[in-house]
């Protein structure tokens, strides 16, 4: 009976200690904890992040693990470092962070250049104005980023523009099947027509050099909704001063309230 005791104990604290170590699964794939350095990183350098309470930075960080781990980052002209990974991760993370079951399905990977390029991603001569776009045909489920655009995006405290934010927004208005300016997968339907005569009247106010919204936001709805989501998450408090009413539509899309 003795025997059966402590064969039954050992049984219980081998389950113990299997759970202990056991790291938590998605998609079937065991996903490591985020290295501490990168925590370093994300405190330095992502303001979204550092503003988050413990409880929800312990989130942040499991599901930018996720994502790096779902996804090649590789350099075309120079090194991936992890600065850069962190800064890619978090890009993917923040405009979709209070959406909890979100698992992008449109990206496989993302290229890395360091400056700026063109249309046929050539990284010399005449022409060469790309910070990041995301592609088509052969490269589809790839995003092009330029290095020096990405660490902009972060290290500008003032800025309202960051290009990795505003390439993955794109991927979040393509997930519906349309980059039209309308993510309907984040969108509750009775926002639609409102965020429609929102945008047109804002582009317009644009055109007329009355708004302090980079023109480039401008061009179509979904570059309107791409450069203006950059303004909402990089300078929140100046998007509520300035235009409480796009402010307070893109807390609704975003998930926020």
């Amino acid at each position: 009976m003795d025997a059966v005791i402590f064969v039954l104990l050992v049984f219980a604290v081998l389950i113990l200690l299997l759970v202990m170590v056991v790291k938590p699964r998605r998609n079937g794939r065991v996903i490591a904890p985020l290295p501490v350095s990168y925590r370093q990183l994300l405190q330095e350098h992502v303001a979204f992040y550092s503003n988050l309470d413990e409880e929800n930075k312990k989130a942040f960080e499991n599901r930018l693990q996720h994502f790096l781990s779902s996804i090649r980052i590789t350099g075309t002209g120079v090194i991936v470092e992890d600065l850069d990974k962190v800064l890619i991760g978090a890009s993917a993370i923040i405009p979709i962070y209070f959406f909890s079951n979100w698992e992008y399905t449109n990206i496989r990977e993302v290229i890395l250049y360091p400056g700026t390029f063109n249309e046929e991603f050539e990284t010399e001569g005449q022409s060469r104005s790309v910070l990041g776009m995301v592609g088509e045909g052969a490269l589809q489920q790839v995003m092009l980023l330029s290095q020096v655009a990405l660490r902009e995006g972060f290290s500008n405290k003032t800025g309202k523009n960051n290009t990795a934010i505003h390439e993955f927004i794109h991927l979040v208005d393509k997930t519906d099947g349309a980059v039209d300016g309308v993510p309907e997968v984040l969108m509750q339907h009775q926002y639609t027509l409102p965020w429609l005569d929102m945008m047109h009247k804002n582009i317009k106010a644009i055109q007329n050099n009355q708004s302090d919204i980079n023109p480039y936001g401008a061009t179509n709805q979904a570059e309107f909704l791409a450069v203006v989501s950059e303004y909402f998450f990089e300078r929140p408090d100046l998007l509520k001063i300035k235009h409480p009413d796009l402010y307070d539509m893109l807390e609704k899309i975003f998930g926020k309230r």
